[in-house]
């Protein structure tokens, strides 16, 4: 009698339940033993790659009974979206550590989606990189493996013996001690057979073009200082910038860790979302599963919540770092009920919970809690889009954003409910949980997913990861559809803004449905002037819109040339990397002592068809070229070596552009070698079309 998929799963299962690690080597040695050979005996072969799959990580497509003959495969059945499936990549990191190529183990990622977005090869590329996955990865794009394996959930791991058979399956999170084991015996019960791996593997991520920010998740506008901070997701760091994009603080070495400290050494891994209060920036770093404070009284990091390490805590009420978290995938300042009390709300999306940290010693819901305690606020932990009156009977699905209305006396807290593709809310009145739109009425389908405009559940997203409040709307990064949507909170009409729906990068200035976006992670909104931030996270870079004017346009990211010099060893900006070919120089300059500044006369060399965009942020920064002007420029004010380049200053008839340097020379000796870099936009008038900016360089020297 042939022995079915679904027979050998049955037997696997029964296998599974023997297994105990509180039980002694030996007793569970020969358990594992027993069962590796009952499953040479069955010799159930998996079916060979087909020729039409698309592998990332590979110089060729590898072949079953060919690349992966010899070898004990590991099969990690994923989705790139789920926090389960990351959650298991340290334990497949672990693997691949303590197994190399040459001794015989081999893991293969099968990426089977679960929204229709993830079955896009370039979107998975982006993931692979995000996640650093350096193992091969096939695109099982319409799920032919999922369904001749019949995995049923993410993740999966099927292992393989080295002639092909099935030997083994381990589904879900939270099994690295029974993984490590199952291998450790494998290993050796199939040493005569395992053969070195000669796999071709060529790393993506060797091949991809770096930015100067790498995979952004979000962002956050800081009223109280005009600036920006953005999660650099990517390069493990967080950056404020003026509104301008020209930085101000990178926090963060920039090293994948966990360290407090000062504000260039501190250390984060993967960190998503970021909110701030006069003085502080409170960060979900996601993959320290922590909640971390910069401090800019003291200039320090400091870690507040978290342990370093997943927890599987689902209720919580311990303080500072002796609380568990999971996955923290956004905070966000909030209040008490009463509005009295800050507080920070978590999205965690690793419990698929909303949590609190109380910041001072609060009273919420009646109950006291002193400063620095953690817990559960709404969620039962099961993943579910399910509503309910009570906090605690409510579920939610990888929650991924936060945001906060307090214009009415209830105050409502809005969540990006990512795989359920809804938005809901809490009510902070009486922490009722209700949904807003998108999902659907069956709490357990967390497939109802589109890109429909309308309103409430006729309303379809899919895989929403940030949320913004703008007056009366709510603003929805709509993720997997690579769209910006709006909701009016009075009507629940949710209809798109910005987007094509398709991944990609082009803008039209003035038509924000033909501008494109790539999988956008975080929003942000400054509420007086109406604009929108955008973290564009597979295009690396930050978008805004402006409601007022009716433009999108690219935010530029300006280092200086000093922090630039930090960068170098992943990215280079053009702003330091010019030469003297790339300079315009411009007649010397000669002050007297009584003059403090010194308007210059740019030409930027604007063709005749095209005039400069003055909707977007054209900016100008000063550094010197020699070691003496570099020290002068570095003692000036930084309001002083930098500034906005407003339509007001330039000529259209000469093409000149006006810079005014606010120069104390008594600072200097003799003379100055400086450098201005003006970073502009221009369009095409004929065309009406935006042009990608551009840098023009100037070579200034000033005598006195």
């Amino acid at each position: 009698m042939t022995t079915s998929i679904f027979d050998l799963l049955g037997i696997i299962a029964d296998f599974e339940e023997t297994l105990n690690i509180n039980e002694s080597r030996s007793y569970n040695r020969e358990k594992i033993v027993s069962h590796l050979q009952k499953m040479d005996k069955i010799n159930f072969k998996v079916p060979e790659f087909t020729p039409d799959l698309e592998w990332l990580n590979v110089s060729q497509p590898l072949k079953m009974y060919d690349h992966l003959k010899g070898k004990i495969v590991v099969l990690d059945f994923f989705t790139y979206c789920c926090i389960n499936c990351m959650h298991i990549l340290p334990d497949l990191k672990l693997v691949e550590e303590r197994y190399p190529l040459d001794a015989g183990v081999v893991i293969v990622g099968v990426h089977s989606a679960k929204f229709l977005n993830e079955r896009v090869t370039s979107n998975i590329l982006s993931a692979i990189l995000r996640y650093n996955i350096q193992h091969p990865v096939v695109n099982d794009k319409n799920a032919t493996l999922w369904q001749e394996l019949a995995v049923s959930c993410w993740p999966t791991l099927i292992f393989l013996g080295p002639k092909g058979q099935i030997i083994h399956s381990i589904a879900g999170e939270g099994h690295r001690d029974k993984l490590l084991l199952f291998l450790d015996v494998a290993t050796q019960y199939y040493s005569s057979e395992l053969q070195p791996s000669d796999l071709p593997i060529s790393l993506s991520k060797n091949e991809a073009t770096l930015s100067q920010l790498i995979y952004p998740g979000k962002i956050c506008y800081w009223p109280e200082r005009h600036q920006l901070v953005i999660a650099d997701t990517g390069k493990h760091r967080i950056i404020v910038t003026d509104v301008n994009g020209i930085v101000q603080n990178i926090i963060g070495s920039g090293h994948k860790g966990l360290k407090d400290g000062q504000l260039e050494i501190a250390e984060f891994s993967s960190p998503q979302g970021v909110t701030c209060d006069s003085q502080n920036i409170f960060v979900a770093d996601t993959e320290n599963h922590c909640i971390r404070k910069i401090s800019f009284e003291s200039f320090e990091v400091k870690t507040i919540s978290g342990t370093g390490h997943q927890g599987s805590d689902k209720i919580g009420g311990n303080v500072f770092q002796s609380q568990a978290l999971s996955s923290p995938w956004d905070v966000l300042i909030g209040y008490t009920p009463d509005g009295t009390t800050s507080l920070l709300f978590i999205a965690m999306a690793g419990s698929h919970q909303i949590w609190v940290y109380f910041l001072n010693d609060t009273l919420w819901y009646s109950k006291s809690y002193v400063a620095g305690t953690c817990l559960c606020f709404a969620g039962s932990g099961q993943e579910e889009n399910r509503n309910n009156s009570f906090p605690d009977k409510a579920s939610f699905a990888q929650p991924s954003g936060l945001a906060l209305s307090m214009e009415d006396s209830k105050g409502k807290l809005y969540i990006a409910d990512s795989e359920s593709s809804s938005v809901r809310y809490i009510s902070l009145s009486d922490g009722k949980v209700c949904g807003l739109v998108g999902g659907e009425r069956d709490p357990t389908n967390l497939f109802a997913f589109g890109d429909t405009d309308g309103i409430g559940i006729n309303a379809k997203l899919q895989h929403p990861l940030g949320v913004a409040v703008l007056d009366e709307q709510l603003i929805i990064a709509d993720s997997y559809n690579h769209k910006i949507k709006t909701v009016d909170l009075k009507t629940l009409r949710c209809e798109t803004l910005a987007g094509t729906g398709r991944p990609g990068s082009s803008l039209f200035a003035s038509d924000f449905k033909k501008s494109e976006f790539n999988e956008p992670g975080g929003v942000c909104v400054n509420a007086k002037d109406k604009l929108i931030y955008i973290a564009d996270t597979n295009n690396h870079d930050i978008k805004v819109i402006d409601l007022k004017d009716g433009t999108i346009f690219k935010l530029p990211i300006i280092f200086s040339c000093a922090k630039e010099e930090e960068e170098k060893k992943n990215v280079t900006s053009a702003v330091c990397e010019t030469t003297e070919s790339d300079l315009i120089s411009l007649p010397d300059v000669v002050l007297t002592h009584e003059m403090t500044s010194v308007t210059l006369k740019l030409p930027l060399g604007l063709a005749e068809d095209e005039h400069l965009n003055a909707l977007a942020p054209n900016t100008w920064l000063l550094s010197g070229m020699d070691e003496e002007s570099d020290t002068f420029v570095s003692s000036l004010d930084k309001s002083k070596i930098k500034g906005r380049l407003d339509d007001s200053l330039y000529n259209a008839t000469s093409g000149l552009a006006s810079v005014t340097l606010q120069l104390p020379l008594s600072a200097a000796n003799g003379k100055l070698t400086l450098k201005i870099s003006v970073h502009v936009f221009v369009c095409n008038s004929k065309s009406n079309m935006c042009l990608p900016p551009k840098w023009v360089f100037f070579k200034q020297v000033v005598r006195h």
